[in-house]
């Protein structure tokens, strides 16, 4: 059998004087961050889909990218490549997660039967390896998208026989993610949306899309599956009005279709990008309704209107973005899953593991830096002070609901003088940075 990735050794933590590549600077996974390590605060994943699938292919070119498990004519040979790669991958790199969608592991066959069949190969080897290594799934998850009968959506579709042939994908999907005893089950909704209202019944799309969720839910109790049921959002594409647009807009849907109870978000960095909005943003929303669940690390290229799934580097980002998370209490059932790809230039074999590496520094750099600000509560005591005026007085009545606009009018009829304080935003991030630089 080929042993992949055999010039690359075992990764360790260095420390940060290193100057060895292929080590760790940051991420030390024993290390103790408060109460829990750091390997326990991060649960990093790998994704399997760009790790071991990604070709590098973009509209402009074909793929570059030298994959020696891809070297073979049959579809399950390749398969069963991948996945052997895949669990010497993360074991060199002691990252204890991973993720997939269903037509990643395996392919599709000529019916769903044959398909199903390929699958079935596949995590029977997989329950192996994942005994042998103790690397655990985070999540599974069912590729609606890519696929030509998907071509008007999957649960949205216009077309009755997609609807249930999804169904039947997605029931398979949660069946083996239950049956590796996945921590989670994301649903992301690829081609959930419409490009133009001329030919689209929305209400009818958003009320089947509802009805297809709770026949999920129904499933799950029956199979007795108890992970964690998340919903990834993400705008713009592939289609112009994605249903899943961002935190907000799936919330108000769980909540209009009595959803909100099962389902959590699997946030996206670069997806919080394409929606306008920061990564700290979307798990802000997400944590203050209490349906933070996991994260997909990777980060965007404002420059660019796509989804570019880089890894994470920008320690700015990953800090804040583990201020919510450490605000939560944790990931829980979740993780820190990466959805990110290496860039079509960087095609070595060894490039992968530069990147998870970078990836997994600037997280574990993140999380120091958030844990800090936290035990110092100096942004928490700057708002509490901020926002003071609603702790008494006036104040105090409208947090508790016990004026309306009349005694409201009364007391600013009174109050001739209305007295502002700074916000003081450039000196709040001239603290941010100070932590960040001194961490």
């Amino acid at each position: 059998m080929t042993k992949y990735f055999e010039d690359i050794p075992n990764i360790f933590y260095e420390g940060k004087e290193s100057k060895n590549p292929l080590a760790f600077k940051y991420y030390n996974p024993k290390e103790k961050i408060g109460n829990k390590t750091m390997e326990e605060h991060l649960r990093f994943s790998m994704a399997y889909w760009h790790t071991l699938t990604g070709t590098g292919a973009d509209p402009f070119g074909v793929g570059t990218m030298i994959r020696e498990w891809d070297h073979f004519s049959n579809p399950m040979d390749i398969a069963k490549a991948r996945l052997e790669a895949a669990f010497i991958f993360m074991k060199k790199l002691n990252i204890p997660f991973f993720c997939f969608h269903d037509r990643d592991i395996a392919p599709e066959g000529d019916t769903l039967a044959k398909t199903n069949q390929n699958i079935d190969i596949i995590v029977e080897r997989m329950k192996e390896l994942m005994k042998e290594t103790g690397i655990q799934l985070l999540w599974g998850t069912a590729n609606a998208f890519g696929h030509p009968r998907y071509v008007h959506g999957a649960a949205t579709s216009c077309n009755a026989d997609v609807f249930a042939y999804v169904a039947a994908q997605v029931k398979k999907a949660m069946e083996i993610t239950h049956e590796l005893g996945g921590k989670n089950y994301v649903f992301w909704g690829g081609r959930e949306g419409y490009e133009t209202l001329l030919n689209t019944n929305m209400k009818l799309e958003l009320d089947n899309l509802a009805k297809f969720l709770h026949m999920a839910v129904d499933y799950a109790k029956e199979i007795g599956f108890e992970g964690q049921f998340l919903i990834e959002p993400k705008p713009k594409e592939p289609t112009k009005h994605q249903y899943d647009f961002d935190v907000a807009t799936v919330f108000s849907f769980l909540k209009e279709y009595d959803l909100d109870s099962y389902f959590k978000m699997n946030i996206e960095a670069n997806h919080a990008t394409l929606a306008g909005h920061t990564f700290q943003h979307e798990l802000h929303v997400a944590r203050i309704n209490g349906i933070l669940g996991s994260v997909d690390a990777n980060q965007g290229d404002p420059l660019l209107g796509w989804d570019t799934d880089q890894f994470p580097t920008n320690i700015y980002d990953t800090t804040l973005a583990m201020y919510e998370v450490l605000k939560n209490g944790g990931l829980h059932q979740g993780g820190l899953n990466f959805d990110a790809k290496v860039r079509r230039g960087s095609f070595e074999p060894v490039d992968l593991v530069y990147a998870h590496i970078a990836g997994m520094d600037a997280f574990a750099r993140g999380l120091k830096v958030a844990y800090q600000l936290l035990e110092s509560q100096v942004l928490e005591n700057f708002i509490e002070k901020r926002y003071e005026s609603y702790t008494y007085g006036i104040g105090k009545e409208i947090v508790e609901g016990k004026v309306g606009f009349k005694e409201l009018e009364e007391y600013a009829l009174q109050n001739n003088k209305i007295v502002n304080v700074s916000g003081r935003q450039e000196m709040l991030e001239s603290i941010l940075n100070q932590y960040i630089l001194e961490a």
